[in-house]
């Protein structure tokens, strides 16, 4: 179930209609035992957008806190490819060994002061986003 306070916020309210629409996809494929694993070419084909408008509101989900990537996608023509997969900061998660409150990282947003996030960067296979104002 998605907050009522979330629904009502600056924050969401803004968001352009894709973005919307993907923050619904995402939260419809939410488990709370991994992250959702979604990527650009998929949110294209359910949203029925082109791939950069795709990629824009990913980028407007990250912006505004709503999730963090957490794995880097993959493409191996050998091995076959991985969508990124993302935290939604608003749900519980339990796939690091530990049960964890939603970190709500969209509370820190404003249309003044906005939130940026940097993007994924691995390190010995390990994502580290970096959240900063």
């Amino acid at each position: 179930m998605i907050n009522k306070r979330l629904l009502d916020s600056e924050v969401f309210l803004t968001m352009p209609p894709a973005a919307n629409k993907l923050f619904l996809l995402l939260h419809s494929q939410w488990r709370p035992d991994r992250p959702v694993g979604y990527g650009v070419r998929e949110a294209a084909a359910k949203i029925g957008c082109a791939q950069n408008t795709a990629a824009k509101s990913f980028q407007a989900l990250e912006g505004r806190g709503f999730i963090i990537c957490e794995d880097e996608s993959v493409f191996h023509s050998k091995n076959g490819s991985r969508a990124r997969e993302w935290r939604l900061t608003w749900m519980p998660y339990t796939w690091d060994r530990y049960a964890k409150p939603p970190s709500n990282e969209w509370e820190k947003w404003d249309s003044k002061n906005k939130l940026t996030v940097s993007k994924c960067s691995t390190q010995k296979g390990i994502a580290s986003p970096i959240l900063r104002r």
